[in-house]
């Protein structure tokens, strides 16, 4: 049997503009484009990676097991 994967469950909460590209594009890769969108992604260390990377523009909402 597979075993469950973790998740980070995080939301984007202020805005891209302004901001260098770099931190434009890691949003779009991690799929969060507009303030208020929320998503589940793998508990990875290059999504953490990613997540650190513009942690001024995202919160971590919750993990999942």
């Amino acid at each position: 049997m597979a075993e469950k994967q973790k998740t980070i469950k995080i939301e984007q909460v202020a805005s891209p503009l302004r901001r260098c590209h770099g931190q434009r594009e890691t949003l779009i890769g991690l799929g969060l484009n507009k303030i208020g969108r929320i998503k589940d992604l793998p508990d990875t260390p290059s999504t953490r990676g990613m997540i650190y990377k513009i942690r001024h523009l995202v919160r971590v909402v919750g993990k999942a097991h």
